[in-house]
């Protein structure tokens, strides 16, 4: 035991970001916020955010929604500065001093200043227009320069990770965009040549122009004094109205320089194995932190050293080692990881390579030179044994089967079978153990990936081990003789693909027929709607038809959104973006009487904000009088097929992207699904309309037009994989009737299309053996099927306005002015 820091000393806490957030929890959960003083001082505006989610700002995920929870070491003694960043440390007097002033007192400080951008020293690169890429501010003044500039292309500095998260920002908001990285290849820092050569291919599929092996020479001004044009070294000149530099960082230890810290020879304060510097009473963690002669520049690592740091001011002699610096991204769309020692730097060790170009695959695995240890790996596309991969190597754990099994495509290896030490680390964001996940389910701690969350913190962070700690979650329920349940709910002992096939072979059409003969209780917010969902598509029927309408969740009850304020939104079906003068007149004319907020959408649609329940009615009978339906913004349902202009209008498209979008939204509108669907048609392999990040999404080609399936965004996106090329306009409708009535079928509920085929045995293998081949001989029923739903759709909102009864639910108040017996709530006359 070490010497734990008095009872009453106040620490110092320099920098309020994620590791600096760790920190307080691991404080916390030691005792010590609670006897002794704790002072957060943080530069930015903004309290600690989850920086590693930072991208997903632009695709919608709003500043609260990263922003992390205080509450786990919320106290009276924990007090938080923000915006006003120190500007003096004076390790003699053991006070620092802000920049308004203030000055404040420690008795031990704990520097988590993290890191800085590096700006190229090239002419120009502090003119307007040029920006880096760290914080959520730096973002916001992104997105306002770059709107204001919408016709100027955008230039990226830097391939690494934060430069291609960069240059999909660019591209979200809807810029020609160029990458300059200056080695030969992206993400140098994580990949090989090889794993380079396909994420390079799979990004300029989505219209990103590359220059690689090249730098930035100067960026030049226009005549308003902002960047106009960037010259790079190989002579390449690009017009540029926006660049972001994002070409790497360095250790914030600005401060720690002139305090006479010692700083290591590439930047980075200096700390022992216990994350204390030169001097005793300051410690250092996260990127700042120079441990054991490097920077590791990674949360986990951080994370790891803020521990470190709580445990030994708890007085426990707890050391900092050293970190897996495993990593798994998206960029793009794409899944890249890398893992140990991915460069197979290790001497005598082994390559083990598989390349799928077309399929956007790339794996190579680096074992020790009996092939029986795991070093390292690298994967692009796929990187479903991610998690394996990295416990065996972070253990050392050795191989009980054939190396190529952790390489192969779902389906050819048997890496499902790979027995893990306990040793192994499942969760190194939070430092936890395959032993301690077997442990807590041992124990009854937990028997569920929620439960295993909460009381072991694996998962919690990046969530890219939620496949293994399940994975190791089923393994021990198994193995301790408790049952793995794939129950839908405590009402429904069977899971959704089961209760589908039940449904369909006896002919049940209401949820009642489903209780009364496989379940038990009066169901829940789970399997109703679930149910509900099914029996649109076996039995269909109108959502609000008889007991149907008990079914449905809050969204699907009133056939509308529900907001944070309680009201609604309103959003009509615009086939393929697609929209008349007319019709855009009528939508406006709404907005304007019934004083709604209009929001024009990523989708191509038009939202309207602000409606009262009871103003619902009305508004839609405007809107079908004009000729506009229902969106199903509200359902699990086919929410719009997206396009470009196709080639109507632009000199690159080769097909009629939006003649074939508006007849596939019109085909599949209405149709209920286990989770929302997207759709999207590009003209051409520019891919304006970003087809490629759909549930189904289809890019023209000189011969016709390729099918891609499983890709989703939202909070983990994923790039969808091809499942046909060159299909004629027939054929690739009877593959997508087919595709979607397969994953209608099969999917579990709330399951999106993205991990419904990662979860198929074979993958996409599978999928075309099924979709294509025909393998399961069940095309025709899902022709037939598919053919059903459009036989009986009718326009939901269309069929209420004629139902008195229906309308009757859209009332707010029974007594409200206007309400007749024709609009009063159910059961009320």
């Amino acid at each position: 035991m070490g010497e734990a820091l008095p009872r009453g000393d106040r620490i110092l806490v320099i920098g309020y970001g994620m590791v600096a957030h760790r920190l307080l929890q691991a404080l916390a959960a030691r005792g010590i916020t609670q006897r002794n003083d704790v002072v957060v001082i943080g530069g930015e505006t903004r309290p600690a955010y989850d920086r590693v989610q930072l991208s997903s700002a632009f695709a919608g995920a709003s500043a609260d929604e990263l922003t992390l929870d205080a509450a786990t070491y919320r106290s009276r003694r924990v007090r938080i500065a923000l915006g006003d960043p120190v500007v003096v440390l004076d390790p003699a007097a053991k006070v620092v001093r802000t920049r308004s002033g203030r000055v404040v007192s420690y008795d031990v400080c704990v520097l988590a200043t993290g890191a800085d951008p590096w700006l190229p020293p090239v002419s120009g690169i502090d003119l307007l227009g040029t920006h880096t890429y760290r914080t959520l501010d730096d973002l916001e003044s992104i997105a306002h320069w770059a709107r204001a500039r919408p016709d100027r292309p955008g230039v990226v500095v830097g391939g690494g990770l934060l430069g291609l998260e960069a240059a999909n920002a660019l591209r979200l908001l809807g810029l020609d965009t160029h990458v300059v990285e200056v080695a030969p290849h992206l993400l140098p820092a994580q990949l090989d040549v090889g794993g380079g050569a396909v994420l390079r291919r799979q990004i300029q599929a989505l219209g990103l122009t590359l220059h690689l092996g090249t730098s930035i020479e100067s960026i030049a001004p226009g005549d308003d004094g902002a960047v106009d044009v960037v010259r790079l070294a190989d002579g390449t000149t690009l017009d540029a109205g926006t660049v972001v530099v994002s070409a790497g960082v360095r250790p914030a230890d600005a401060l720690a320089r002139p305090a006479g810290l010692e700083i290591g020879e590439r930047g980075g304060i200096v700390t022992d194995n216990g994350c204390r510097t030169s001097d005793r009473d300051i410690y250092a963690i996260g990127d700042v932190a120079c441990a054991g002669g490097r920077c590791y520049g990674l949360v986990a690592p951080g994370y790891e050293m803020a521990e470190v740091v709580a445990a030994r001011l708890a007085g426990d002699e707890v050391t900092f080692d050293g970190a897996d610096t495993s990593t798994t991204l998206k960029l793009l769309g794409v899944d890249v990881a890398s893992v140990g020692d991915a460069h197979a730097s290790t001497p005598d060790s082994l390559e083990l390579v598989y390349a799928d170009p077309v399929a956007g695959r790339y794996a190579k695995l680096v074992t020790s030179g009996d092939g029986r240890q795991v070093l390292g790996a690298v994967l692009v596309g796929d990187i479903g044994q991610y998690g394996v991969i990295r416990a065996l190597a972070t253990s050392g754990g050795t191989l009980s089967g054939p190396p190529e099994d952790l390489v192969l495509p779902a389906g050819r290896g048997a890496a499902a079978d790979v027995v893990l030490p306990d040793v192994a680390g499942l969760c190194t964001c939070n430092n936890v153990s395959v032993g301690a996940v077997r442990a807590a389910v041992r124990d009854g701690e937990a028997d569920s990936v929620a439960g295993l969350k909460t009381c072991t913190n694996a998962g919690t962070t990046c969530g890219s081990c939620v496949p293994l700690l399940k994975k190791v979650l089923d393994v021990e329920l198994a193995a301790s003789g408790r049952e793995v349940s794939s129950a839908m709910c405590e009402h429904i002992p069977v899971s959704r693909q089961e209760i589908y096939s039940l449904i369909r072979l006896r002919g049940w059409s209401t949820y009642t027929e489903v209780v009364e003969s496989i379940g038990t209780g009066r169901g829940c917010d789970i399997c109703k709607p679930a149910i509900a969902s099914i029996l649109a598509t076996t039995a269909p029927a109108h959502a609000l038809e008889g007991e149907n309408a008990a079914l449905q969740d809050t969204n699907d009850h009133f056939l509308a959104n529900m907001q944070r304020d309680g009201t609604y939104s309103v959003v009509p079906r615009l086939p393929g973006g697609e929209v008349t003068p007319e019709k855009l007149r009528a939508i406006a004319g709404v907005a304007d009487d019934f004083g709604l907020y209009m929001k024009i959408t990523g989708a191509q649609r038009i939202d309207l904000f602000g409606a009262q329940l009871d103003e619902l009615p009305s508004i839609w009978r405007r809107l079908v009088d004009a000729g506009l339906e229902s969106g199903h913004a509200y359902g699990k349902a086919l929410r719009t097929v997206k396009s470009c202009v196709g080639d109507t209008w632009c000199r690159f498209g080769v097909q009629d992207s939006v003649g074939l979008a508006v007849a596939l939204e019109l085909r599949y509108r209405g149709l209920r699904a286990p989770h929302k669907l997207k759709s999207a048609v590009s003209g051409c392999a520019r891919e304006c309309a970003e087809a490629q990040g759909k549930d189904f999404g289809i890019v023209a080609t000189e011969k016709g037009w390729n099918l891609y399936v499983g890709g989703n965004g939202g909070f983990k996106p994923r790039h969808a994989q091809l499942l046909a090329t060159d299909l004629d306009t027939d054929t690739l409708v009877r593959y997508c009737d087919r595709f979607l009535m397969f994953y209608i079928r099969t999917a579990d509920r709330l399951q999106r299309t993205a991990p419904w085929l990662e979860s198929l045995d074979g993958g996409l293998d599978y999928l075309k053996s099924v979709v294509i081949d025909d393998r399961l001989g069940i095309a025709a029923e899902l022709e037939a099927d598919m053919a059903c739903h459009i036989a009986t759709y009718s326009d939901e909102w269309a069929d209420v306005l004629d139902d008195p009864l229906k309308l009757r639910r859209f009332a707010a108040f029974v007594n409200a002015p206007d309400v007749t017996a024709a609009n009063a709530p159910v059961g009320v006359q």
